[in-house]
């Protein structure tokens, strides 16, 4: 039984972000489609077809927008104001936050995927991130700061790794993240 349930969770986990983003655009189409043909063919007496997913493009385009720049700046500015106060939840606070803008914010860090010799016996090599070459605060030269996503986690490790042991990778970034947090199973 606990296998099944377990199969049971890993399935709605593989299923629910689909199946949710699907939901909530149905739902907005839905909502906005069929009012809106009704009102152009009220005024116009005409049906425009597509009109309706014109439209909600158009209002998930309009509310990122407005997310982003209208409602999000001055309350980020206001939460790092408080923040700023709090020694303790203020590294906390900037921490997550530059994590977060690594991943999904405008300042993204995990734009130079590599590929690095972590054993040179066996000729074992992982794929990584360089998220710093200047390491001369730490007192080191010839290094590099990279970071090894985990597989199927938000978690990683970072190395300072030799330069010599690593190799630029021509590959989106994107697809080599992707190839790492699924543990190679997505191919790049």
């Amino acid at each position: 039984m606990k296998k099944i349930f377990r199969f049971f969770l890993q399935g709605l986990l593989f299923v629910a972000p689909a199946g949710l983003t699907i939901f909530i655009l149905y739902w907005v189409f839905d909502k906005i489609d069929g009012p809106l043909r009704n009102y152009f063919d009220s005024i116009f007496h005409v049906q425009i077809p597509g009109i309706g997913l014109l439209i909600t493009f158009t209002v998930i385009t309009l509310l990122g927008w407005i997310g982003q720049s209208i409602l999000f700046r001055p309350i980020g500015k206001f939460v790092d104001k408080v923040f700023e106060k709090a020694p303790i939840v203020k590294m906390l606070y900037s921490a997550l936050t530059d994590f977060f803008n690594a991943f999904v914010g405008e300042k993204k860090k995990f734009t130079r995927p590599v590929l690095v010799k972590v054993n040179m016996v066996s000729e074992l090599e992982k794929v990584g991130f360089i998220t710093s070459e200047d390491l001369s605060e730490l007192g080191v030269k010839d290094k590099v700061a990279v970071l090894f996503p985990h597989s199927y986690n938000w978690s990683g490790e970072m190395f300072i790794v030799p330069k010599e042991h690593i190799k630029p990778l021509n590959i989106p970034p994107g697809e080599v993240m992707k190839f790492a947090l699924t543990g190679g199973v997505t191919r790049v």
